[in-house]
Parts: C-alpha cells; sequence; structure tokens
C-alpha cells in the first residue's frame, strides 16, 4: 500500500476541525485507510519543519495518492463538501489546443493525452503536492512510466499547436530539465547513465531506433517521454497556465492517469475543477479524440445485493445517501429493485456491483454493520487432491530421513537454463519484463535450481545432504485466458562424496510404492492393452512406473533416466533422475557429485 506524506496541520486546517490523536485515527479507519505516523512528537523531526501525518493508502485508490484527494474524499465522507462537479470548459474544437501525432510514434510510445489547467494559483505547498501526485503515478498505476508518463509544462513559454513524434535520438536536441547544456538522445543517455533516479528509466527506450518527443509549433521541444521534460518550459511558482501531456502504451491507463491529474489539481483553478480540453490529432488513423475525457460511469446496482451482503435493510433512497458519502452520486430508479450509480471519472477502481457494495459498508460503518451468523447450510472443508497427494509425499520424504526445504519460486534465467545445459526454446519460461536482479528473472520452470542452489549455500553442513521440495513450478500456457499455469511438481538432491543415484533411486521407489505405483518393466509398460489404473490392493503388474535411460545434457552420460507412468493404457514421461553433469556442478560451484530427482505430480490426479 503507498503511503501519502501530508503536513497535519495543514491537512486539519482544510479539514476544518483539529483533531486528536485518537480522533483521527477513527476518522482513517472508518474511511478505510490507515494513520501510519505521526512526526508530531517524534524527536528526530527537524524543528523547523511541521509534522507529517503518514498515512496509508489502498492501493487501488489512485485518486488519493495526494494531499488535495485525501482531504477532498474526508470532507465529502464527513458531509462538509459536496461532491465535486468535474467538467471540461465549454471551447469550440477550432479554438482548442491540439497534438498532433505521427506515424512513427506507433513504434515506440503510441498514445498520447493532454489538458489545460488554466488560471491555476501554485504554492509551494500545493506545488510539491503536484510533482509528488506525478511520481506516486509513475510508481504505481504507471509501472516505473513503462505504461505512462506525464510531463507537465508552463503553457506561457511556449505556443501551440503541438506535435508528438518519433525520431532517431541523434535528431533530438534540447536541454534537459534543471540543466544548462543542450544535448542529443545520445548524449542524454549517457549523460543519465549514472543518475539514481532517471537512470533506471532509460531502458524504456535506449534500445528503439526512434525516441518520442513532442515539440510545441516553433519546434521547441517540450519533453523526451518517459524521460525528462525541457528546461524551457519547466512549471514553477509563478506559473499559471499548465499544460499537461500524457504519453503511454496502454490506453486505459493513459486516461485513468489523465483524469486524476487534472481532477485532483483543478480545485486551485479560477473556475473550480474545469479542465481545458486539448483536441488528439492522429495521422496513423485520420481520427481525433478530446482528453480528457472526464466521463461519469452509470450503474444500475440492485438494492436487494446492496443490503443482504452488508445485511441491511436500508432504502434505496437510504443508500444514495450512503453512497454520497463516498463521493458518488446515486439515485433511485424507476424500477425500486435498483438505483442508478454515478460512478466518479477518478474511480477507475470501480469495476463491478461489489465495489459499490464495498464503499455502502465503509459510509454505514464496518463497526456499524449487524452481526450475524451465516444462513447457508454448513460445509466441510477438505484439502485439494493435489495439496493432499503433496502432503502424503512430504510424509513418506521426511520419515525417509529427507530434509523439506521452500526456495523461492523466482530464479535467474542463466539458473533455471543454461547452468543445467537446458535450452530456453521462448515456449516455456515465463519471464519478469523488468525484474529488480538478475537473481529473479524467470518463474522457475524446474525444482532443480532451487535444491542446487540450497545445496551450494549449505556447504559447510556435514554430508550427506539429503534434500526434497514438493511446489510448484509455472509454464506459458496460450490455451489458457491468463496465458500460464502452475505445475505440482516434487523433486529430490542427494549431495554426497559418492553419488547417490542408487539413494535417489530408492527414495523414488519408496515414495510411489506409497502411493500404489508398482515398478514394472519396460516391456511391460509399453503393452498394448488398456488398463483400468484405479487404486487396488493388488495392482495388475502392467499398472505402474518404469524407467528407460536417457542421455540429455544435464546428467552425466549414462547415469540418468526417464520415468514413465502408465494410466489408462497411455504411458506418459513424468520426469527423470540421475547424477548430475560436471559442467552443471561446476556452474553452481559444487566440488562433489549430485543425484537428483524431478517428476510431475499431476498425472496422478
Amino acid at each position: 500500500m503507498p503511503t501519502i506524506n501530508v503536513d497535519k496541520y495543514a491537512l486539519f486546517e482544510e479539514l476544518g476541525q483539529q483533531f486528536t490523536a485518537d480522533t483521527f485515527q477513527e476518522l482513517c479507519f472508518d474511511f478505510g485507510i490507515e494513520l501510519d505516523k505521526d512526526t508530531e512528537d517524534d524527536p528526530a523531526r527537524p524543528k523547523d519543519q511541521a509534522p507529517e501525518l503518514a498515512i496509508e493508502i489502498p492501493a487501488n485508490r489512485y485518486d488519493m495518492l495526494c494531499f488535495e484527494g485525501i482531504a477532498m474524499h474526508l470532507n465529502v465522507f464527513r458531509g462538509k463538501h459536496p461532491t465535486p462537479n468535474y467538467k471540461l470548459a465549454d471551447i469550440p474544437e477550432s479554438k482548442m489546443q491540439s497534438i498532433t501525432v505521427t506515424k512513427e510514434t506507433a513504434d515506440v510510445r503510441p498514445y498520447v493525452a493532454g489538458a489545460i489547467l488554466r488560471n491555476i494559483k501554485f504554492t509551494d505547498a500545493t506545488y510539491k503536492s503536484f510533482i509528488g501526485l506525478q511520481d506516486k503515478l509513475h510508481m504505481n498505476l504507471a509501472r516505473q512510466r513503462t505504461l505512462v508518463s506525464i510531463g507537465t509544462h508552463d503553457l506561457d513559454t511556449i505556443q501551440g499547436p503541438f506535435t508528438y513524434e518519433a525520431l532517431p535520438p541523434k535528431d533530438i536536441n534540447f536541454i534537459p530539465l534543471n540543466q544548462t547544456q543542450k544535448m542529443n538522445g545520445e548524449e542524454l543517455m549517457a549523460f543519465y547513465d549514472q543518475d539514481k533516479h532517471l537512470g533506471r528509466f532509460l531502458h524504456i527506450i535506449r534500445d528503439k531506433p526512434v525516441y518520442p518527443v513532442i515539440f510545441d509549433s516553433n519546434k521547441v521541444v517540450c519533453s523526451l517521454p518517459p524521460i525528462i521534460n525541457g528546461e524551457h518550459s519547466k512549471i514553477t511558482l509563478d506559473t499559471t497556465n499548465v499544460f499537461i501531456e500524457i504519453t503511454a502504451t496502454d490506453q486505459t491507463k493513459l486516461d485513468i492517469v489523465c483524469n486524476i491529474m487534472v481532477a485532483m489539481f483543478s480545485k486551485y483553478c479560477e473556475e473550480q475543477f474545469t479542465i481545458e480540453p486539448v483536441k488528439i490529432i492522429s495521422e496513423h488513423n485520420g481520427t481525433t479524440r478530446i482528453t480528457p475525457s472526464l466521463l461519469a460511469r452509470t450503474m444500475d446496482v440492485e438494492v436487494y445485493y446492496l443490503n443482504k451482503t452488508c445485511g441491511l435493510e436500508e432504502t434505496p433512497k437510504a443508500l444514495c445517501k450512503l453512497l454520497s458519502k463516498m463521493a458518488y452520486t446515486a439515485q433511485p430508479s424507476e424500477d425500486p429493485a435498483f438505483i442508478k450509480v454515478t460512478v466518479p471519472p477518478t474511480r477507475a477502481d470501480v469495476l463491478h456491483a461489489c465495489d459499490v457494495m464495498e464503499d455502502v459498508a465503509i459510509a454505514y460503518g464496518f463497526n456499524n454493520l449487524p452481526r450475524s451468523s451465516p444462513n447457508q447450510s454448513v460445509t466441510i472443508g477438505k484439502p485439494l487432491l493435489i495439496n493432499k497427494l503433496t502432503d502424503i509425499i512430504r510424509t513418506e520424504c521426511a520419515m525417509a530421513g529427507w530434509v523439506e526445504v521452500m526456495p523461492l519460486i523466482l530464479c535467474s534465467h542463466e539458473e533455471n537454463f543454461e547452468w543445467l545445459n537446458r535450452v530456453d526454446d521462448g515456449k516455456t519460461a515465463i519471464k519478469l519484463a523488468n525484474p529488480k536482479t538478475v537473481e529473479y528473472q524467470v518463474v522457475r520452470t524446474s525444482l532443480l535450481p532451487g535444491l542446487i542452489k540450497t545445496l551450494r549455500e549449505n556447504k559447510s553442513v556435514k554430508l550427506p545432504l539429503m534434500i526434497t521440495e514438493a511446489s510448484d513450478i509455472a509454464v506459458k500456457d496460450e490455451t489458457l485466458e491468463r496465458k500460464a499455469r502452475n505445475e505440482r511438481h516434487w523433486a529430490a538432491a542427494f549431495y554426497g562424496k559418492t553419488s547417490g543415484f542408487e539413494v535417489v533411486h530408492g527414495l523414488l521407489d519408496r515414495v510411489l510404492s506409497m502411493l500404489r505405483v508398482a515398478f514394472i518393466t519396460r516391456e511391460e509398460g509399453l503393452k498394448g492393452k488398456s488398463i483400468d489404473f484405479e487404486v487396488k490392493e493388488n495392482p495388475s503388474p502392467e499398472d505402474g512406473y518404469f524407467i528407460e535411460e536417457i542421455n540429455e545434457p544435464t546428467f552425466f552420460p549414462g547415469r540418468a533416466a526417464a520415468i514413465f507412468v502408465r494410466l489408462d493404457g497411455k504411458v506418459t514421461r513424468i520426469g527423470e533422475f540421475g547424477v548430475l553433469h560436471p559442467s552443471v556442478l561446476e556452474k553452481f560451484e559444487l566440488k562433489y557429485p549430485v543425484s537428483t530427482l524431478e517428476i510431475n505430480l499431476e498425472v496422478f490426479l
């Protein structure tokens, strides 16, 4: 959850009330936010700095990532202010400022939006809050600027109409924000490469053949999104007209960010909550659109659903009054079974009637909701079959003297592939788009990297080491909506002065025999007869598993076998075991031999 630091005295002044620590904590709880810290009595607070409140905001409430959003919503919740009526200034399209989008931007950052805040009055506090909201949105909703980036400019220093273009780095020349020297795109990348703040964003466009850039009508560079604005148009405390341009790779996120930015600070405009729109002209398809949209969505929500879920018996009129405390506009519908709920443009998190129901419960007060026992039939929980099977295997391994470990599900690409002498086909591993470190680049497709790393980090322990894990791996699956799926695997590793191949083989025999899966010969397993694979007191000799020698680069030649299981007449390879290849041991910095096994447990369900 993001934490927002606000001036304590300024917030209380905006709320029109002086709160004690307990009463403000109670207000935060009632509204669904949390007071994390009050620096009033903190000895570490500088004497010349005003006390601050650190307030934790729910991750879905992007409209509360600034002082203005927190104060406004708390005032609406307490009935002190009405819900703001955000609107666009009534300007003919022919007189609107415009941004023309060239075709080349489709190759790097295709979407753009704009807006203007006219006759705005900044103070030092509101200016810092304006910049702070941009940073919070960049870090959260915009995913470190990869999805959306915001540029703000002093409109009086530049001249529209504007163009949004994509040019080769050498063709972009301007003075970056807070600098004095003009640079081209390549020089800028080198200059900010070691910068702690901006250096982490360079990768977004560094390797692109063209960089996105916004020009005014005089070819003055306004910004190089998503990296930095130009010095020429920077905003100051004296700025009165703010031009906001927002570029993105995702149009939905673009519209959300644009609405939030203008809504939060339009209160400081001469005409409160009024935003001047900007026309976006696309050369790619010849379309135009007006931004921001500021469209308020209307939902028909069932009265029975709201009351039933919250345990209430409120009238439609009473429910509408509760929702007004949460900045909705609601009224009874012509059909008495429903109410019409208008969702403000800043509440992109409201997607379903259940979101409205949650806000009804907040407005009513969680502590005031009636207490009752569930009236549904009593149900008895039971474990999922895959978890039950996993627990059986864990128990058997423990009784056999093996130690269970729980490595992380993320690993580096090298550990998952190259270090195991395996090749990435590009269709299996789920890769993180922007990993923090090289250790967490992919979701593991095998349990072996985690087990072998565990051995490496415990080389000081007396040998032999016998460790096991029964957990999930993840792989791509284009047949599913989420394009990925988990698989439950079981693996074990033996590390000693001898290979321990027979020890691992013995563990495999023990576990599968306890699952009533008998060992059979290869010839028996490959017979064409269809078999009923139900658990029996005396299984058929043709039911079970068998092994077959394999030659794979992960294992030492001649010391590895694939594991096959015969099920309903169908033979399936479920895993493999063997002695790891010396090159694998060398990469993981192990000097003694290691034997491993790994099987897919899903086949036994």
